[in-house]
C-alpha cells in the first residue's frame, strides 16, 4: 500500500476519523503503511487521517535512550480514548503535515487511554512524558484538529507569515 502524507493546508486534515469496526487485512495493510511512511519521514507519531485515511487510528514509535526506533516498540491505537488525565507540560512540537515548523504547545502531563490493538483486543496504556504528548498530538488529528490550532491568535499569525514565506521560498527555482 503506497501512502503519501497529507500536508497542511489540504481540507482532510480538518476531517474528523471513524471508528474502526473491521479488524481485517485491509487495516493491517494500512497499519503497516503507515509505519513505513512514518519512519520514512522520520517522524514518532502518524495517524490514519495524515495519509488521507479518515479512521480512528495513530501509531508511535518513541526513541530510546540512544535515540533509536525499533519496530518491537510500536504502538498501534485503534478507536483510542483517554480516560484520565492530570498536570501540565509545555513541549515544542512539530509535525509531518506541517513540515519545518515547531511550536511550544501545552498538553496534559500524564494520561491514561484505553484502545484496540490490531486485532481488536482491548488495551490500557498510561503515558508520561513524551509519549503522553504524542498520543494527545495524533488524536487530535482524529478530531480534525492539527498543533497549530493550538497557537494563540498573534503566534498562529506569525505562523501563517512564515509559512507563506516558506511556500514562495519553495516554489523559486
Amino acid at each position: 500500500m503506497t501512502l503519501n502524507i497529507v500536508e497542511y493546508p489540504d481540507r482532510k486534515l480538518k476531517e474528523k476519523s471513524v471508528n474502526v469496526e473491521l479488524f481485517d487485512q485491509d487495516l493491517y495493510d494500512l497499519l503497516d503503511g503507515m509505519y513505513n511512511v512514518m519512519m520514512e519521514s522520520n517522524g514518532i507519531g502518524l495517524a490514519a487521517i495524515q495519509v488521507a485515511h479518515a479512521k480512528r487510528i495513530l501509531i508511535l514509535s518513541i526513541p530510546d535512550e540512544e535515540s533509536e526506533q525499533s519496530k518491537e516498540d510500536l504502538i498501534e491505537m485503534i478507536n483510542p480514548v483517554i480516560t484520565n488525565k492530570s498536570g501540565e507540560c509545555v513541549y515544542q512540537e512539530g509535525c509531518l503535515s506541517v513540515p519545518s515548523f515547531y511550536e511550544d504547545i501545552i498538553r496534559f502531563e500524564s494520561i491514561s487511554v484505553n484502545y484496540q490493538d490490531r486485532d481488536g483486543n482491548t488495551k490500557i496504556i498510561e503515558a508520561d512524558g513524551l509519549l503522553s504528548i504524542a498520543i494527545q498530538h495524533e488524536m487530535d488529528h482524529l478530531e480534525g484538529i492539527l498543533f497549530i490550532d493550538r497557537l494563540s491568535y498573534s503566534r498562529r499569525k506569525k505562523f501563517e507569515k512564515e509559512y507563506k514565506r516558506m511556500q514562495k521560498e519553495k516554489k523559486k527555482p
